[in-house]
């Protein structure tokens, strides 16, 4: 078993407080699928003031992929409303630096690259429904196999806002044939964390040409007795900001969320 392997099954029994502290020291800077259970998981959206009105009306109007769960105050580097001490400049496993529509690279710390007139939108991902699921003896293959759920670009268009305009990206689960049901419906009562799957089966029916190639992630495999299904994914905003190209912005890498205090179904947010 790898260090890496190591460290994460021992992450798996730590609170949220405790896996960021770990991310914050530099001890992890892998996927979060699978952490803190029962904590909300985030994807991240950082951008300039001048540009975050309109972001939100995109999140507003595409909700599935886009499900707000916070906003910072403009130039505060701290998520007050998901928990306490939350320094989204440290606690993120990876970043990723776009600068005019380009991305520019991988960090495991954005302190320098702070700005007094960022602003840092929250989305609701769905690591969340994820722990749900394995409650109710659904397995995830990712987080069995220790690996980054594959993310794929569809051909599902969203509804623009000012700028802001694209396809959705979708995470692919296999699901035994027998529990696709309960699948829809435990994912749809977290509308907060993408809901429901947007599809089922033949990956080129929304645009996939290769489950085997995900443009994020990593690939894994589909048995005999499962079908491919297809979730709204908050990578989603990454492919619309570089549509957009801004000047800069940055976001969280693919499965590196921040992890919330506040519990997956909100209810003490």
């Amino acid at each position: 078993m790898s260090s890496d392997t190591t460290i994460y099954q021992d992450l798996r029994g730590l609170s949220a407080r405790e896996v960021r502290m770990a991310i914050r020291e530099g001890r992890y800077d892998r996927h979060t699928a699978g952490l803190a259970a029962g904590k909300l998981q985030c994807n991240l959206a950082i951008l300039p003031e001048a540009h975050a009105l309109d972001f939100l009306r995109f999140c507003q109007r595409n909700p599935k992929p886009c499900p707000v769960v916070g906003v910072s105050d403009t130039g505060d580097a701290f998520m007050r409303t998901l928990g306490d001490d939350i320094d989204i400049r440290t606690d993120v496993p990876r970043y990723r630096v776009f600068r005019d529509g380009v991305f520019t690279g991988e960090v495991t710390n954005i302190t320098d690259l702070w700005r007094d007139d960022l602003v840092t939108v929250a989305l609701g991902c769905s690591f969340t429904f994820e722990n749900a699921f394995i409650a109710n003896d659904i397995p995830v293959r990712h987080i069995e196999q220790d690996k980054t759920v594959p993310m794929y670009k569809t051909n599902v268009a969203l509804t623009p806002a000012g700028v802001f305009a694209g396809e959705m990206v979708a995470t692919m689960r296999p699901i035994r044939e027998d529990r696709i049901e309960d699948a829809y419906r435990i994912s749809g009562r977290f509308p907060h964390a993408h809901g429901a799957p947007i599809a089922m089966g033949d990956p080129a029916d929304i645009g996939i040409a290769d489950l085997n190639a995900p443009d994020w992630g990593d690939p894994v495999a589909v048995e005999d007795g499962e079908i491919p299904v297809y979730w709204a994914c908050g990578v989603t905003p990454q492919n619309v900001l570089m549509n957009a190209r801004l000047p800069f912005c940055i976001t969280h890498a693919p499965g590196h969320m921040l992890i919330a205090d506040v519990s997956e179904t909100l209810e003490d947010q």
